[in-house]
Order: structure tokens, then C-alpha cells, then sequence
């Protein structure tokens, strides 16, 4: 939403006496939503949609309940009320999702960003040093890419996908975001047809990649079997294949005392850190927990002599 624009207005419009208020807008939506199998408050989530429409705190529709709506944002709101009950998640449904302050554009080329993801950059800000280049492989929406970019203060920020559908998504959200020092390569993984944005080297790897193995599809909820890219979610050799490539390909780039930062599968902890701690590359394998508690983040040190 552009600054001085809003979607409300100080009256109603259509026919003389209908109530077209936040108020009713909620009504409106809470209606759409009771078919949605994965929706347990019709209400609530009515008012999680408006919030995210407007980008603006989830209690906000309750206080403000007796402004009117414009005939546009009511259009868009009963769109994505339609598209949730359909079965999409609340952010692909209003086609954007917030990250570390940051407002991202999603849809469906895109994973949606996850919490974990937003503490797996935050290890990073604090664990690296001032300057050089940092490298988010797997970009898709340009999240981690873009948070590094406009809160760390990399030289250079390079993201990398596979998917040239993604790397729209991500290009735009840059733009967006006002970020200047992120440049984008299509590619498998650090493997780029231009060779340009990875010629010198990195100071920090960081990645999500996908660890989801093929046997695993059916067990995945509906809402990201039916949705969320498959080309970002599942990898070969029971779900370690992605992630044994990207730590050799780590390891050629990073500079000494260059960092790798993995998001991973909690259930397969044990077998990557036995995968990063084999490659003789690299010293200093921690593991750290997300909030929950679980065994997420994979970290390792380039050594500074092979």
C-alpha cells in the first residue's frame, strides 16, 4: 500500500444505507471461510486476512470496526477469503508475508518464509564479520537474501535458484525493499551459468535447501503438498542429496574462516553434521536449536589451511 493511499474512506459506498465497514467486511469474509477445512475460527481468521491485506497488526480490525471500506479492497479481501478456502495458505491467499520487518510478495512459485528461517539469519548477522560477500543459495522468495542485504553490512549480497520463476519473485522484492548490494544468478545450487556474482569469495554460505524426501510427499499437510513449490521442498537420497552438493560446492567458495550456515531437517540432524564433518574442508561443526527446541541449524567453519 503506497504512503498517504488507504483502502477506507469516511463513507459507504454502493447502495444509500448498506454498511460496507470493516465490520461487515469481517461478516462478509467469516462466511467464505466456514467451508475451509484447515480453518478452526472462521472469525479470527477473517481478521488475520484483513490485517495482512492492509499490513497492519492483527488488532486492528477490532478497533476498527466502523470504517468503511472501499469497493476495491473489499474485491481483494473476498478474493483471498475464496482463494483460503480453497485450501491456499493465509499468505499465498493474500499474496505476501512478513520477515524479519520486511513485507514480502508470495505466491505459489515461492516457498512461503518460515520463523526458523528468520532465526537462521540472525545467527548470521551475529557470527559474521563486517564486509565481503555472503551467498544465499535457494533464494525463492529473497528473504534471507534481502534481510542479510538491508540489515548486515555484507559488501555484496548473491542469491542463487534454479527456478527463474523464483528469482522474479525474489528480483521484485528486492526492488521493493530498496536493497542495492544483492545480485541474483539462476543456477543448481552455487553452479550458475553466469560465473560473474561468484567469482571472488564468500564469507558466508547460507541456505535452506530443500531436505524432503520423495518417499515423504504424502506425509506433508495439505496446505504445502497442494501449494508450496515441490522443486523447493524435495531432494533425492532420502532427502540429503541437495544438501551433500551444496556443502562440497561450499566449500570450493568460501574464503578461510568463511561460514556455513544450513537450515535443515531436525529428524536427519545427526547424518548432516556427519556429512559436513567428513568434508576435511571444514572444522568447528556446531549444531543449534530453533525456538522450539529442535536440532535445526547446521554451522561450519572453512579451515584456513586445507
Amino acid at each position: 500500500m503506497h504512503k498517504g493511499s488507504s483502502p477506507f474512506s469516511a463513507r459507504a459506498f454502493g447502495a444509500v444505507g448498506a454498511r460496507q465497514d470493516v465490520a461487515m467486511l469481517v461478516m462478509e469474509l467469516t462466511a467464505r471461510l466456514q467451508s475451509a477445512r484447515d480453518v478452526d475460527d472462521p472469525t479470527r481468521e477473517a481478521r488475520d486476512l484483513v490485517a495482512a491485506l492492509l499490513d497492519v497488526p492483527r488488532h486492528w480490525p477490532v478497533l476498527h470496526e466502523d470504517r468503511w471500506v472501499e469497493a476495491a479492497m473489499w474485491r481483494r479481501a473476498c478474493a483471498a477469503a475464496d482463494k483460503r478456502a480453497a485450501g491456499a495458505p493465509l499468505a499465498y491467499a493474500v499474496g505476501r508475508a512478513n520477515f524479519r520487518g520486511l513485507t514480502l510478495e508470495v505466491d505459489e512459485r515461492v516457498l512461503i518464509p518460515r520463523p526458523e528461517t528468520e532465526l537462521l539469519v540472525g545467527i548470521v548477522l551475529e557470527r559474521c564479520r563486517p564486509g565481503g560477500v555472503a551467498v544465499d543459495v535457494g533464494t525463492g522468495s529473497g528473504a534471507i537474501a534481502i534481510a542479510l542485504a538491508t540489515e548486515g553490512k555484507f559488501d555484496r549480497v548473491v542469491a542463487t535458484d534454479i527456478s527463474t520463476d523464483a528469482l522474479q519473485v525474489a528480483t521484485e522484492n528486492a526492488r521493493r525493499s530498496g536493497a542495492r548490494n544483492i545480485a541474483f544468478a539462476q543456477g543448481n545450487l552455487l553452479q550458475t551459468s553466469d560465473v560473474r556474482p561468484l567469482a571472488s569469495g564468500a564469507r558466508v554460505v547460507v541456505s535452506n535447501p530443500p531436505y524432503i524426501s520423495y518417499e515423504e510427499i504424502r506425509e506433508l499437510p495439505a496446505s504445502v503438498r497442494d501449494w508450496e513449490p515441490m522443486i523447493a521442498l524435495l531432494s533425492g537420497e532420502g532427502g540429503l542429496a541437495t544438501t551433500a552438493t551444496l556443502v562440497r560446492q561450499a566449500a570450493a567458495l568460501l574464503e578461510p574462516g568463511g561460514l556455513l550456515a544450513l537450515e535443515v531437517d531436525a529428524r536427519r540432524v545427526s547424518l548432516i553434521t556427519e556429512l559436513v564433518s567428513s568434508e576435511v574442508r571444514y572444522e568447528g561443526v556446531t549444531v543449534l536449536l530453533d525456538l522450539a527446541g529442535r536440532e535445526r541449524f547446521v554451522l561450519a567453519t572453512r579451515r584456513e589451511q586445507e
